[in-house]
């Protein structure tokens, strides 16, 4: 028999993304690799900064408690772009975009 896990066990995202917003060039490599960007959003809201090192995860943590900016990096496609997200310090917006788009 499957299993599923009950509504009360899935993680409660950490912080809040407010307006979700991409840029042209993070849509396009979205829809060119065929990525869903609600998993993303979903990964990056429950602590799941992709590749970042251990001491920008630690800053993002940090960042969760005391109300600074947050950045996920996910390598996605077979040639692996990077696409970042961007929480803003205030929680009101979430940007999806490319590094070089920074």
């Amino acid at each position: 028999m499957k299993s599923s896990a009950a509504p009360n066990s899935l993680p409660h995202p950490l912080f809040s993304l407010g307006q979700v917003v991409a840029t042209p060039g993070a849509i396009d490599v979205l829809d060119r690799t065929g990525t869903n960007v609600t998993t993303l959003l979903w990964r990056h809201q429950n602590g799941d900064f992709g590749s970042l090192c251990t001491a920008d995860v630690r800053l993002n943590l940090e960042a969760i408690v005391t109300g600074l900016r947050i950045l996920s990096c996910y390598e996605i496609g077979v040639s692996r772009e990077r696409v970042w997200i961007i929480t803003e310090r205030d929680r009101s917006v979430s940007t999806v975009l490319l590094p070089g788009e920074y």
